[in-house]
């Protein structure tokens, strides 16, 4: 169960990270952080890769469903967190990789649920639940034209990132655990064949 302070890193750094870029105000403190404005750009590889405020309302790749799917995004990703969390407790003794893969999607998942819940409420323009992903890291791979749509143009954050990268960890894993599984069981088979 250690391995969910990873989670915790990862939300923390995404949550931090997303307040750096969309800026902050705590009037207790008297402490004001601008950041930069929704579009603006800072230019770190060419036009390859950006950093660019996008506040996305919608789900993954900027879809956006309309405000009627707001509500049914978020409690969706509620239950799917709440069931990568049982499925991490229940393989709580399996492999590191199989676990770290789950706490890195739990990070991410947490990361961008949190922007749904919380920053509409927090920055005045929303409802709790209704509230958009803060996006910054743009990239530009390669363009494609698919219906009146430029495909090719990415904005990412770090949950974003972490929720890939543990997808990715995840299918290595099940995938090492399931060559394993088909060895084991065919040595097992071998031997019980061949018993004198």
């Amino acid at each position: 169960m250690k391995v969910l302070f990873v989670s915790l890193f990862i939300v923390a750094i995404d949550q931090v990270s997303k307040l750096l870029i969309k800026g902050f105000s705590i009037p207790l403190l008297n402490l004001n952080f601008k950041g930069i404005s929704p579009g603006q750009k800072i230019r770190l590889v060419g036009d390859v890769f950006n950093i660019t405020l996008i506040e996305n309302p919608g789900i993954a790749f900027g879809i956006d469903l309309g405000s009627d799917f707001r509500l049914p995004v978020v409690v969706f990703t509620i239950a799917a967190t709440s069931a990568l969390f049982y499925y991490f407790y229940i393989n709580r003794s399996n492999t590191l990789s199989l676990r770290l893969s789950l706490a890195f999607i739990i990070g991410g998942a947490i990361g961008n649920l949190i922007d749904r819940i919380f920053y509409g409420i927090i920055f005045g323009y929303a409802p709790v639940f209704y509230g958009k992903v803060v996006d910054f890291f743009e990239m530009n791979i390669f363009k494609i034209f698919i219906m009146n749509r430029t495909m090719g143009n990415y904005v990412l954050n770090i949950a974003d990132v972490a929720v890939t990268t543990g997808l990715v960890m995840l299918l290595f894993s099940l995938n090492k655990q399931k060559a394993v599984e088909s060895k084991t069981g065919s040595i097992e088979n071998y031997l019980a064949e061949n018993k004198d």
